[in-house]
């Protein structure tokens, strides 16, 4: 029996932009594609028109496949021959369960290969308007989760080293826990006057920030209604964000355009907007075909020398015209 391979893909942390060559390229060769909720769409564009595609849903907080679910999947795909994606959101060895679905690979004899992809915690101080170190700032940086086994009584995590181990401190899904976190690490000796910022969606045009202290960013994450996905990010970096914010204070950042041009014209546009930070959405309207009549369209251009001005109104006019005489 033909055994085939799974690929167990990082889909980076949010802009199809950062996915990584190697992913696309893994992406195009997949017969089946199991992704996760945090996935942009536009990634998925990637893949053959015939691929299957299975939504997976991981998402904290909400109705998802179970885990032992996805390992099934992924085990009778790869038993039937086929070529299998299993993408997630960010890096898949970074709190994203990538190292168990690898082991159980591992343990059923399935060949599988890992496409690391840009951790969120990259992308989303870059696209906020700091960074994670600096020489002046951070020279440690440590990685939390504040979601763990539901088995296990109280945390693992050892704060009373934790809170000031590390310069800075990043929470992963902890924006639901925010006041206890904080309370933490206050408790625990981390100055309540610590700069921490809240950052939702990075690195898209749904990106959210929200700075403060370790005393107030809680409130301040509540005011504004941040929830989730969210990285919570602790330490004297923030204060970068005056200087070197640059991905939201573009033009048209956040706001949502429709763009109505035929399908084949609509990509251009629409990468324009986004550079500038909307959100482009392709909704074609109109097709550009020939005219009914060519011999009508041919004997107007004929006479058009008899006219002082001619006006195209379209930039597709002009090529009409050319292709009908």
């Amino acid at each position: 029996m033909s055994v085939g391979r799974v690929y167990l893909v990082g889909a980076g942390p949010g802009d199809p932009e950062l996915l990584t060559l190697r992913a696309a390229r893994r992406l195009r060769e997949a017969d089946r594609i199991l992704y996760d909720a945090l996935v942009h769409p536009e990634i998925l564009a990637h893949a053959r028109p015939e691929a299957v595609r299975t939504f997976v849903g991981k998402r904290a907080g909400q109705p998802s496949a179970r885990q032992e679910a996805i390992h099934a999947a992924m085990l009778e795909a790869a038993r039937a021959g086929e070529v299998v994606v299993r993408l997630k959101g960010g890096d898949p060895f970074l709190f994203g369960r990538g190292a168990e679905e690898a082991e159980f690979l591992a343990d059923h004899g399935v060949p599988f290969e890992v496409v690391p992809g840009g951790p969120s915690p990259l992308a989303a101080v870059a696209y906020a308007g700091f960074s994670l170190t600096h020489r002046d700032h951070s020279a440690s940086v440590a990685y939390l989760t504040a979601t763990e086994r539901p088995e296990r009584d109280g945390t693992v995590h050892d704060f009373a080293k934790l809170a000031t181990a590390t310069q800075t401190l990043v929470f992963f899904m902890g924006v639901r826990k925010l006041d206890g976190l904080m309370e933490t690490l206050i408790a625990h000796g981390r100055p309540a006057e610590t700069p921490a910022a809240v950052i939702q969606w990075a690195s898209t045009p749904e990106q959210r920030t929200v700075v403060g202290t370790v005393a107030d960013i809680a409130q301040r994450a509540r005011d504004a209604g941040i929830g989730m996905p969210a990285l919570t990010v602790v330490g004297e970096v923030v204060k970068l964000r005056d200087r070197l914010r640059w991905w939201d204070s573009r033009p048209l950042f956040g706001r949502r355009v429709l763009v109505t041009r035929a399908r084949d014209q609509a990509s251009a546009l629409s990468q324009a907007l986004r550079d500038r930070g909307a959100i482009a959405v392709e909704a074609p309207t109109i097709r550009i075909e020939g005219p009914p009549e060519p011999a009508v369209l041919a004997d107007a251009a004929r006479a058009a020398s008899g006219y002082d001005v001619v006006a195209f109104t379209s930039a597709n006019s002009p090529v009409i015209a050319g292709s009908s005489t």
